[in-house]
């Protein structure tokens, strides 16, 4: 089934849409023709994609704070959705050690004020809960991580995403019975997102974004670490797709999937900057690697995709160098024209469409 089939008229109901991928997926759930409801705080970053493409226009925005269950419960079960994406979180690893408690509070308790909710829905529902490739007890090994592995990484925000994966597993079990269970649920698990329309802090091309487009140096704290770094439209296609196959399939039901590239297909920091040189003039940057403390950031991270690509036939399909292309080019747009920048997002998921269909992907054509 193609997306605008799945979609269209339906009611989709995103947490967290005022953020990175959350203002991706808006955007392309509304270009499908869904009505979208979005739960969040306001946008954590200035600039801030949300805003800058005035994604609020022809959806409900509401500001609602995961960590309040009350007002969350009350605002799910009274929208009555179709289709229900949790990417509502604190997803940042330095951040997590400023804040601990912050970050606790809402990845692990957020999301079970989300599952919560969901047992107070009596509708046929297929939720899409999005945690981390962190969620992984991550030794760097050279191997892909599959989904059986070990949960838990060293930092809050890993730990608090693994801990988020147990409840998630915890309550399907307890509550949501495979057989009966009207709303099915899954957890997707993808990183290394890169993209246009990220702002965040301690992320590496919004870092070289800010200082290349103020003339500064970009400082490389790990210029040596390795990521299989994809554009954001790549695991959103996995979430879609998710969520059409769980609420055809109830074997999908209570099932984590990852998404990301194969293995094999890494690329350290340095040669994302370098790779993003090419599409930015008056280009810096400095290896502060050795002079700069901080705490511990892991090194190698690899995901193993196999189970999405045989339960949904899914599988990425932009190459390394178009990744870093697609986001310079969304980038270099805002800056010459901000007030077009949503006829940029739009034209950027059609070309990814037209790619994924040229791959002969099911969803795209």
């Amino acid at each position: 089934m193609t997306l605008q089939k799945a979609f269209n008229a339906k009611t989709v109901l995103i947490t967290g849409h005022t953020g990175f991928k959350g203002a991706w997926l808006t955007a392309w759930l509304k270009q499908l023709g869904a009505k979208v409801i979005g739960i969040a705080l306001e946008p954590p970053t200035d600039p801030s994609h949300f805003v800058a493409a005035n994604l609020t226009n022809g959806m409900t925005d509401l500001r609602i704070d995961i960590r309040n269950q009350v007002d969350l419960e009350e605002a799910i079960v009274s929208t009555q959705p179709d289709f229900v994406f949790h990417l509502a979180a604190q997803a940042l690893v330095r951040r997590s050690y400023e804040d601990p408690v912050e970050t606790w509070q809402t990845n692990l308790l957020g999301t079970m004020h989300v599952l919560e909710a969901f047992r107070k829905l009596d509708k046929s529902c297929a939720a899409v809960i999005i945690t981390s490739d962190k969620c992984y007890d991550n030794v760097e090994w050279v191997w892909g991580y599959r989904e059986t592995d070990a949960m838990g990484g060293p930092d809050p925000y890993s730990a608090s995403k693994g801990a988020a994966e147990l409840a998630i597993r915890s309550h399907i079990k307890s509550y949501f019975p495979k057989e009966t269970s009207k709303v099915r649920i899954a957890s997707a698990r993808a990183g290394n997102v890169i993209g246009g329309g990220d702002w965040a802090a301690d992320r590496i091309v919004p870092d070289c974004v800010r200082a290349w487009s103020s003339e500064n140096f970009v400082e490389l704290r790990n210029p040596h670490s390795t990521r299989p770094w994809q554009h954001v439209l790549e695991p959103l296609s996995g979430y879609l797709c998710l969520a059409i196959a769980l609420s055809q399939r109830p074997d999908l039901h209570g099932e984590p999937l990852n998404f990301g590239l194969q293995a094999q297909q890494t690329h350290s920091v340095l040669e994302l900057v370098q790779q993003m040189a090419l599409h930015w003039k008056q280009v810096r940057w400095e290896d502060v690697s050795g002079s700069t403390e901080g705490p511990y950031e892991s090194g190698l991270l690899k995901l193993n995709c196999d189970k999405s690509l045989h339960y949904l036939q899914w599988h990425a399909v932009m190459g390394f160098e178009d990744t870093v292309r697609m986001s310079a080019e969304w980038y270099r747009a805002y800056y010459q024209e901000p007030a077009q920048i949503a006829l940029t997002t739009d034209a950027q998921i059609a070309d990814y469409t037209t790619i994924a269909k040229k791959h002969g992907l099911m969803w795209a054509q």
